[in-house]
């Protein structure tokens, strides 16, 4: 645990979407919490896809492979989607990505197993079979205003967990929404969609 968790910060943690979000850009969203200060946050969302994109294509589109070259993964690129970080800085990557690979001056180290760099090198490291042995690619973050995450947990926008590197780097996107509850004790069958006080 970090040290800005024990200060009630989120860095580190998971955020799962409530279903009375409301929110259509986080329906089911399941964000790995990068940052969380006074200042304001920022996570990447695990589990919307970007389809109109392939981790190849856009090796290609950055020239750090060129077309027709073979790409020498260390694992199927059917476990390296590309993933809609969120709606800010669409264009940007983002790497989160196991902490066995680590740039200096580049990688920001979130905790023991899960870190994030974004910088083209470790595409290059990805792409020559040298990168992390487990990562996920995103492109945009979600980004929250100082006060603004905290005013959205408030209204039961979002429930929040500690991260669990089997949800952050599970292949399966679908999967991850549920297994984010469970981690919680939360049957997903049982959530609803209506806003209540206690």
């Amino acid at each position: 645990m970090s040290a800005t968790n024990m200060d009630g910060y989120l860095e580190g943690q998971l955020l799962v979407a409530m279903p009375t979000m409301g929110d259509t850009r986080f329906e089911r969203a399941v964000i790995f919490m990068c940052a969380h200060s006074d200042e304001g946050a920022m996570g990447i969302v695990l589990n919307q896809p970007a389809e109109e994109v392939s981790f190849s294509d856009l090796l290609v589109q950055l020239d750090i492979v060129p077309e027709g070259e073979p790409i020498r993964l260390a694992v199927p690129e059917d476990n390296l989607p590309v993933h809609k970080g969120g709606p800010v800085e669409t264009g940007r990557g983002f790497v989160l990505h196991s902490g066995d690979y680590f740039i200096s001056d580049s990688t920001l180290a979130i905790d023991s197993d899960i870190c994030l760099t974004a910088t083209v090198e470790i595409l290059k490291a990805i792409a020559e079979g040298r990168g992390p042995r487990r990562a996920l690619l995103a492109l945009g973050y979600a980004g929250w205003a100082p006060g603004q995450l905290e005013a959205e947990i408030q209204r039961n926008g979002w429930l929040t967990c500690p991260a669990d590197p089997r949800i952050v780097f599970e292949p399966d996107l679908d999967e991850k929404y549920d297994l984010a509850l469970k981690k919680m004790g939360i049957d997903p069958r049982l959530l609803s969609g209506q806003a209540g006080t206690a």
